[in-house]
């Protein structure tokens, strides 16, 4: 059989892409050698919010007193903790599934090589068999990071040191922590295992944490995560992983840490590395394979959508390129933008941002503008928020009269921080945001009440 579209991967943008595909009357294969749903779903947003809200729910516990609430006799169960996440997972994966299904998109267990190209089309190889296509996307995602660290080869197959995906699926919970890496697979799993009770150190190369991340908010959060027993060796190059402990040099000097484990959460890369792409020419950049405004690489009927990119390793962001690429090969107009994509660290409290932030706007020569408010101008914040000290920032073009960016530290950053992302993405005027009506009390009023302190 000679498919329309042969799909490589089932992450986010494999099977959006398959399914999209499938819904417009292709004949759709999808080739994933683990589970649909690929890291996000299975080890990454998915898992990592399920421990987290239960974490949210012990520490609402624990703190309650301050709120009038008493639960003298709480306790978290890890191992439960993970068996929900383990049926949250297959939950999601199922529906999947089905969906995949209802498109009548084949799936074909294991991993897909590129064989190079035939008169018919494109080959792949999985599982042992050969299958042709019209068209290829190229969505294999992203693997974990592994410096050249001393013992770290050894580390990892002894199983002391792991990625996240290791750290999801453990049923025990270690004594201490070591994370190396503070973005945000790093800090998130902090989050959790600091609630849980366990020792917990952050080991960063960078003098800061959480990335490109506004400063001032980020120097609250990890303000916030010291007071909870988390401790920061920032600034700092691990030199070597050893048996009971992580070696690093800071300023100079050589620390030597003890832990029962080690996270590892150094970044991604895109996974590319023995996957056939040079059978078909495919150009890379650093590792990840190149791609225009319509995901399509320099092969013509070949296209990228997701980490495999390495434009912005983010679930939705795959989602979206991979609803470009497919609207492409329909002959739809439409295409990729990058200037407004949320990210969020879902950590206690949630840091989120969209577009442009107070430094990156002035690197780029806006005329900006920006509006710095305590999150307590919100009354739902200053009602749930006993002692927060949350903050929400606005970044403004006076040229324009347009909104650039917006970061918000605090509870619900994640679920409104959209509202910012949308009305920078139509490039809405100041002066209409002022006629937007938000419903009260919600924290997301806090956007409105930032306009209003704008100049103009």
């Amino acid at each position: 059989m000679i498919y329309d579209l042969i799909v490589l991967g089932g992450g986010p943008a494999g099977y959006l892409a398959a399914e999209r595909a499938g819904h417009a009357g292709m004949n759709v294969l999808l080739v994933e050698k683990r589970s649909v749903g690929g890291v996000c779903l299975n080890e990454g947003c998915i898992p990592t919010k399920t421990l987290l809200y239960s974490a949210k729910l012990y520490d609402g516990a624990v703190n309650g007193a301050k709120y009038g609430v008493s639960a003298d006799a709480a306790r978290l169960d890890h191992a439960k903790v993970v068996a929900r996440k383990d049926k949250v997972v297959k939950l999601l994966v199922g529906g999947v599934k089905s969906a995949l299904k209802a498109e009548s998109v084949t799936v074909a267990e294991g991993e897909g090589i590129v064989k190079g190209k035939a008169p018919e089309g494109f080959l792949v190889n999985a599982g042992g068999e050969t299958h042709t296509g019209k068209r290829l996307l190229l969505a294999m995602g992203s693997v974990p990071a592994l410096p050249p660290i001393k013992g770290l080869r050894e580390a990892v197959e002894s199983g002391f040191a792991v990625t996240s995906r290791e750290a999801l699926e453990r049923k025990e919970l270690p004594k201490s922590l070591c994370v190396i890496g503070g973005g945000v697979i790093g800090l998130e799993l902090a989050s959790y295992f600091n609630s849980a009770l366990v020792k917990v150190t952050v080991v960063e190369m960078l003098d800061h944490i959480a990335g490109e991340n506004d400063r001032e908010l980020v120097a609250i959060l990890q303000k916030g995560y010291e007071k909870k027993g988390v401790s920061f060796a920032l600034g700092a190059r691990v030199t070597e992983i050893a048996q009971n402990g992580v070696r690093y040099e800071k300023d100079g000097i050589e620390t030597f840490l003890e832990a029962d484990t080690v996270l590892l959460s150094i970044g991604r890369r895109a996974n590319t590395q023995g996957m056939g792409l040079e059978s078909l020419g495919v150009a890379l950049e650093r590792g990840a394979v190149t791609t225009d405004e319509h995901m399509r690489t320099n092969v013509e009927n070949v296209y990228a959508a997701g980490d495999v990119n390495g434009k912005s390793m983010l679930a939705h962001t795959a989602y979206r390129e991979a609803e470009v690429a497919v609207n492409h090969m329909l002959g739809l107009p439409d295409a990729m933008r990058y200037d407004a994509i949320p990210a969020v660290l879902y950590t206690s409290p949630e840091l989120a941002s969209v577009g442009e932030t107070e430094a990156s706007a002035r690197e780029k020569g806006y005329d900006a503008e920006v509006v710095s408010l305590p999150m307590r101008f919100s009354g739902r914040y200053l009602a749930e928020n006993e002692g927060g000290d949350g903050v929400f920032k606005l970044v403004a073009d006076r040229a324009r009269g347009v909104l650039l960016g917006a970061q918000a530290l605090g509870s619900y950053s994640s679920e409104f921080i959209v509202a910012a992302g949308i009305l920078i993405d139509l490039e809405t005027p100041v002066e209409r945001i002022k006629k937007i009506v938000f419903p009260h009390p919600t924290v997301s009023e806090i956007i409105r009440e930032a306009i209003f302190k704008l100049s103009w």
